[in-house]
């Protein structure tokens, strides 16, 4: 099947042309980002950001330009907003002089109420996982319940790592979406 034929499909919603369309074009996202970054578990992250946008918004691509170049200029666009974030981050930390770390510390030990707090918090939180398509839930429910890799999911649903991959960041996704409604 062409590529074309497959975007076609991928704009349906339809899964299995999204997982042709990660495995096809994995390792150019993939690779354009190792080179940029140098590190393997930022160019991964970027990789599945990456895909993760693209499939959100594979409405709006335009036939006219190749599909693998507008996915690295997405993934090119995620890694600039991840420099301009930690960048941020690392001037917020050295506006700090050293003596007002010691101001700050503080009892973090959860008291009472925050233990009350964080079960009617998990409790919602189960009530908004159940919001989910099941293979939404399953995949939530293994990664952060079961606290399994993603190479054992990947086993327990019988997919490519890279599909459960994405499949965790599209939950997410949708989870957060619910939970800010």
């Amino acid at each position: 099947m062409e590529v074309k034929e497959i975007i076609k499909k991928a704009k349906t919603n339809d899964q299995s042309a999204f997982n042709a369309l990660l495995d096809f074009f994995w390792n150019d996202v993939y690779g354009f980002q190792l080179k940029r970054t140098e590190n393997e578990n930022d160019a991964e992250d970027i990789a599945i950001q990456t895909f993760s946008k693209a499939f959100d918004k594979i409405g709006t691509y335009n036939e006219d330009y190749e599909f693998k170049t507008w996915l690295i200029t997405i993934s090119k666009n995620i890694h600039i907003d991840l420099l301009r974030k930690r960048k941020s981050s690392i001037q917020n930390r050295s506006n700090q002089n050293d003596t007002d770390h010691f101001q700050y510390i503080i009892d973090e030990s959860p008291s009472p109420e925050d233990k009350l707090i964080t079960e009617q918090n998990l409790a919602k939180l189960l009530r908004d996982i159940k919001k989910l398509k099941p293979h939404y839930q399953e995949v939530i429910n293994l990664r952060y319940f079961q606290e399994l890799t993603y190479k054992e999911i990947s086993e327990e649903l019988n997919e490519p790592i890279n599909n459960v991959k994405v499949k965790l960041l599209r939950a997410k996704k949708l989870l957060a979406d619910i939970i800010t409604k």
